[in-house]
């Protein structure tokens, strides 16, 4: 890619695009400035990523325009009883997807919808109390997607308007794990590690509101969502949703390691001119090793905030499961969710998405040295 982005050029494009410029605290433009940096010293962008990337990273900030204008037009959102219930947590590819789906179908729960989590403020004319314009719009996104990197259908299920994880409101804070892992960029991956990510936390409850506000039929209902992300941030999600507990999926590293960096493989592929998939394996087995150590240590100091819930269970059993963390939640289980989870299973039957295959070699990674590096996890969560 010729040419670099810079957190000024990207603000005024925002600003030209709204006719708005008031982005509310200025805290955003640290993380932006370290993910734009990285890009420019390290992302070896292609022409189509330095296209999606510079056009994805405007569209957040005319959100972030958006949103802060919204709340001054209606303070009421401000307003808005946001109650956090549970964060599904898990290193990728525990099962973190299926019990999330299973667990939102409850009638007395509500969740992140992917065709909202694209775009989370109404579209200009939009007709209140009907997204169906956003949802079109993201059944015409998925198609693009599964076209661009059709190797994604056997990894993750994608479901325009079902249930999705809510990092993707994380992302409009340019705080996330999302642009790691479709994007070579380790110096922000260095400076996400050590930043306080409480800030991006705050507005992501802001947008809960924001949804809520938007579709008054989940005032009451507890939120239940989730994203591996949190692992990286636990205690900013403590402070911000104090009554938030964690369930947390576990599989054995030397299965999800390698699943993940096949993931990333793929997600990276359309960014990069310079795609490498050996270094992608060791990059998240270091990453995901560091996460779980500080998972451990705040287990230890505050266990009751911790549901466990093991991927081998939850494939065996999914609604037995589903019962279980419900009961640990205080949440009743009767015959509406069981009935609304085996319409669900039915729907989305694993036999109906092609095979995922992938080697850990692939991706630099042995099963051995798996083993060894994340015994520490398996000893105390998978004995």
């Amino acid at each position: 890619m010729t040419g670099h982005m810079s957190v000024e050029d990207l603000m005024d494009k925002a600003r030209a695009e709204t006719g708005l410029s008031d982005f509310g605290d200025g805290w955003f433009k640290v993380p932006l400035a370290a993910l734009v940096n990285s890009l420019n010293a390290e992302g070896d962008l292609s022409e189509m990523g330095g296209f999606i990337q510079e056009a994805s990273y405007v569209k957040y900030l005319t959100e972030r325009l958006r949103k802060i204008q919204l709340f001054k037009d209606h303070p009421e959102i401000a307003g808005e009883k946001v109650e956090l219930l549970a964060e599904i947590v898990g290193l990728p590819r525990t099962g973190t997807t299926i019990l999330h789906r299973l667990l939102a179908c409850s009638p007395s729960l509500t969740s992140t919808f992917s065709w909202e989590l694209l775009n989370p403020l109404p579209f200009p004319g939009e007709e209140p109390g009907n997204p169906t314009p956003r949802q079109e719009a993201a059944e015409q996104m998925a198609a693009i997607y599964l076209a661009t990197m059709p190797e994604i259908a056997a990894i993750h299920p994608l479901d325009p308007r079902g249930y999705e994880e809510d990092v993707m409101l994380l992302d409009r804070s340019f705080i996330s794990t999302g642009f790691t892992t479709m994007l070579k960029v380790p110096s922000y991956d260095a400076f996400l590690v050590d930043f306080d990510q409480t800030p991006a936390y705050r507005e992501l409850k802001d947008w809960l509101k924001l949804l809520q506000w938007q579709e008054p039929s989940r005032r009451g209902k507890k939120w239940i969502l989730k994203s591996p992300h949190h692992l990286t941030a636990l205690p900013a999600l403590f402070a911000v949703f104090p009554e938030c507990r964690v369930v947390m999926t576990h599989r054995t590293p030397a299965q999800t390691v390698p699943s993940y960096a096949s993931m990333a493989v793929a997600l990276t592929k359309p960014n990069t001119d310079k795609l490498e998939p050996l270094a992608i394996g060791p990059f998240w087995a270091r990453r995901f090793k560091r996460s779980l150590g500080e998972v451990l240590a705040l287990r230890a100091a505050q266990p009751d905030r911790f549901i466990d819930a093991r991927y081998e269970d939850v494939q065996r059993d999914p609604v037995g499961e589903a019962r279980r963390v419900y009961a640990a939640l205080g949440l009743p289980f009767g015959a509406v969710e069981e009935q609304a989870m085996a319409v669900w299973l039915e729907e989305n039957a694993r036999d109906r998405h092609p095979a995922h295959h992938y080697t850990a070699e692939e991706f630099g990674l042995t099963k051995a040295e798996l083993d060894r590096d994340f015994a520490f996890y398996t000893q105390a969560c998978l004995a």
